[in-house]
């Protein structure tokens, strides 16, 4: 995920850019399941052209493979789907082991970092995290999920985690936000921020922490306070650890979600649901 917001793929893009990288592969797979798993379905001229000594081939010969192997995949364009369901199939499993291995190593930071904003229950049994930036448009559309499972599921507490990457009017909010936390206002601004249409910035943030009845003397020290910027700088350096560059971003135990696909709340509540069964020692 790019530090932009993301944009989701359709089938054919997914399969052309699958088809493109493994082009290269797809030619020794070509040559591997032609010459030495279907030797008896290849002429029998061009079967001679692989010896079991044999590391180089002239022009002819490679022209002779090329055309074997150009044949077998027009005829068989099936297997770049297949192809392309493994690839994703692997990447899932490599993805889902490497978060559950990140996230156990930072759990206590993920889930339990002190003075980290939170939303629903803070004693809540299964805590769901969320990296995210105002200015992302993603989060915007993802945020009607997340406040319907903070309505729904009075036991589920939020924790969320600022990550203003995408422009500088986003820490602007983000100061804002934390500051109204340290009001306990965090949920209120946030709202209504998340929800604002175009750029959110300084002025636009202070205008909903004033309309929430903020002292806004102490509201603008805090904005500059150590500990606004030490929450910054920890979620940052929590990102990084956890090769988070986008947003926004789930985590509930050690499964993620990234974007707001259609059926985020499914996908929450989904994990949360889980998660209930099999209990969790951190979240």
């Amino acid at each position: 995920m790019s530090t932009t917001d993301p944009t989701p793929q359709n089938g054919s893009s997914k399969l052309g850019t699958v088809a493109a990288l493994l082009a290269p592969a797809l030619v020794i797979l070509g040559l591997a399941f032609i010459f030495f798993g279907h030797k008896d379905g290849v002429p029998e001229k061009t079967a001679t052209l692989v010896g079991a000594n044999q590391s180089e081939f002239n022009a002819n010969q490679k022209r002779a493979i090329e055309t074997v192997i150009k044949s077998y995949l027009l005829n068989n364009p099936e297997i770049f789907l297949e192809i392309q369901s493994a690839l994703e199939t692997k990447m899932a499993k490599e993805e889902a082991e490497k978060t559950k291995s990140l996230v156990a190593k930072h759990a206590k930071e993920i889930y339990r970092a002190p003075g980290a904003p939170v939303a629903g229950n803070p004693n809540g049994d299964i805590t769901v995290v969320e990296f995210f930036d105002y200015n992302c448009g993603f989060c915007k559309r993802g945020f009607s999920d997340v406040a319907k499972l903070v309505e729904t599921d009075k036991n589920v507490r939020v924790v969320f985690k600022e990550f203003p990457i995408l422009r500088d009017e986003s820490e602007q909010a983000s100061r804002v936000a934390l500051a109204a936390a340290m009001q306990g206002k965090y949920w209120e601004v946030h709202r209504d921020l998340i929800g604002t249409k175009g750029v959110v910035n300084e002025a636009v943030a202070l205008k909903v922490a004033e309309a929430h009845g903020l002292d806004m003397v102490k509201l603008k020290a805090d904005m500059t306070s150590p500990e606004v910027k030490a929450e910054l700088d920890r979620v940052k350096d929590l990102a990084n650890k956890l090769a988070i560059n986008g947003t926004p971003h789930f985590l509930v135990g050690d499964k993620a979600v990234g974007g707001a696909p259609d059926n985020l709340y499914d996908l929450l509540e989904g994990y949360v649901v889980d998660l209930r069964k099999t209990g969790c020692n951190y979240c």
